[in-house]
């Protein structure tokens, strides 16, 4: 225990000022960033359709021109965007940790 209150009174001393005064800003933009993601998240997961159509018996995927070309197709594009968008809440929420560690000195 004495360890770690050295160590936190030692991440005090080195914590630059700017680091500081910043934090509160930074984390109100992340934040923010992540909500707005999660909402347009939410607005693509609704928009796409089901894939349970056509399905063949044995392999469970129907191979016709659209699903060999459906990247190019809206529901595609909607799917790739609906990826983007969770790629980018994961790290934003990373970042989110990293800084909330450098300013608390953990």
């Amino acid at each position: 225990m004495k360890f770690i209150n050295e160590a936190m009174l030692l991440a005090d001393k080195v914590r630059p000022d700017w680091v500081v005064k910043s934090f509160p800003i930074i984390r109100i933009v992340i934040s923010s960033l992540i909500g707005v993601l999660a909402i347009a998240m939410i607005v693509l997961t609704l928009m796409q359709e089901s894939s349970s159509n056509g399905a063949s018996a044995i392999t469970g995927e129907a191979n016709t021109f659209y699903n060999r070309n459906k990247g190019k197709s809206l529901q595609g594009k909607i799917k790739m965007a609906t990826i983007i968008c969770a790629a980018a809440i994961l790290v934003l929420c990373i970042l989110y940790l990293v800084v909330y560690g450098i300013y608390h000195g953990v």
